[in-house]
């Protein structure tokens, strides 16, 4: 019998832990909520939660060395999740209030606030998944995943040159202006939408993950 995937949920003051806990375990997770870097670094996968704004979430990471846990287990590919400010803080940097912070820069590009009349993005949308995405796999297209967003990436800026294989990224749009909605980076995925609180298509997207490992 094969033992259940131990995830470890980063505890650094930021994110709906209860909930993203309570998902995990429901697709069959052996969940442990941790600000300790050796069990982050140990467990098969690491999901990075975040709620509230770019540079208090890097503070609250740094606290618990959490660039050096994420920059570890991708240096032995091993699986991290980011979800909303867990998914921005992967970029190089975020500007907020005037404000400009630096992230843990696995990708290059800035978060910035969407160009949109309504903020913040609240609700339930659609999500153009990239092709042969694996994330999104038996989930169809006409799905929707709940935001609760105001700032994103709108433009993806690494293009690796040959042979490399290309990060897959699947996009959503607001008000007219078109967002980075998913990531999937080798070892690296992220989700600027909630998949914890998307329902059963969602717990569908956690259980890909799971299975990626």
């Amino acid at each position: 019998m094969r033992m259940a995937t131990r995830v470890v949920l980063l505890d650094y003051g930021s994110g709906n832990v209860r909930s993203a806990h309570r998902a995990l375990e429901r697709v069959g997770a052996e969940v442990t909520v941790s600000s300790d870097p050796k069990e982050a670094v140990a467990a098969d996968g690491l999901l990075v939660p975040g709620v509230g704004a770019f540079a208090a979430c890097m503070t609250g990471l740094h606290a618990v060395q959490g660039p050096r846990i994420i920059g570890e287990r991708l240096a032995g590919s091993r699986p991290v999740l980011g979800i909303c400010v867990g998914m921005q803080v992967l970029f190089e940097r975020g500007e907020e209030h005037g404000q400009v912070a630096a992230g843990c820069g696995e990708w290059p590009g800035t978060v910035e606030k969407l160009d949109a009349a309504v903020l913040p993005h609240m609700g339930w949308n659609r999500v153009q998944a990239a092709q042969d995405s694996q994330m999104f796999a038996g989930i169809d297209a006409d799905t929707r995943f709940y935001f609760v967003h105001s700032y994103a990436a709108r433009r993806w800026e690494l293009h690796p040159e040959e042979p490399m294989p290309a990060p897959k990224v699947s996009w959503s749009q607001h008000g007219g202006d078109e967002f980075v909605a998913a990531v999937e980076n080798g070892p690296l995925w992220a989700t600027q939408f909630h998949p914890e609180k998307s329902g059963d298509a969602g717990m569908a997207l956690l259980e890909n993950w799971l299975r990626s490992f």
